[in-house]
């Protein structure tokens, strides 16, 4: 699962962001779990905003309660056993700046499901996972277009 948080400048939901997750669902790709609209205010505090009309059907309560689970749970979930290291917990604070407006998708990469289980088979864990920036994805296109042959 995968927590994608987008800053949103003016809430516009048109629904360009969601027929495009529709069709990578279709492909097999990817399944949209939930969407929770927020707002967070100069003081820090968030407050939920509507959803798109066209959303899911839990209407952003499965992503409040994942990602506004207490400490407690959270630290009682941090471990996957006595032999794995204990991973950080992500925060939404840290990803929401103050004074600006975030959709926070929950996204299960269903591709990745076979990756996963064969890493977890070897005994791998996942030390880190990111996305590159686009101006980091535009310079590795560049520098890949001028070694193809």
């Amino acid at each position: 699962m995968q927590v994608l948080v987008i800053g949103l400048d003016q809430p516009d939901f048109s629904g360009e962001v969601l027929a495009e997750l529709s069709r990578l669902r279709s492909a097999g790709i990817v399944r949209l779990i939930d969407v929770l609209v927020v707002s967070r205010g100069d003081d820090g505090a968030f407050e939920t905003l509507d959803e798109p009309t066209a959303m899911t059907p839990s209407r952003g309560e499965l992503a409040a309660a994942v990602l506004g689970s207490g400490e407690d749970e959270r630290d009682s979930m941090a471990s996957d056993g006595p032999e794995r290291p204990r991973r950080p917990t992500w925060s939404l604070a840290d990803s929401v700046p103050t004074g600006t407006t975030a959709a926070v998708a929950l996204i299960e990469h269903t591709w990745a499901t076979p990756l996963r289980e064969a890493i977890d088979r070897v005994g791998g864990v996942p030390l880190e996972e990111t996305w590159l920036a686009r101006d980091d994805v535009l310079l590795l296109e560049r520098m890949m277009s001028h070694d193809a042959p």
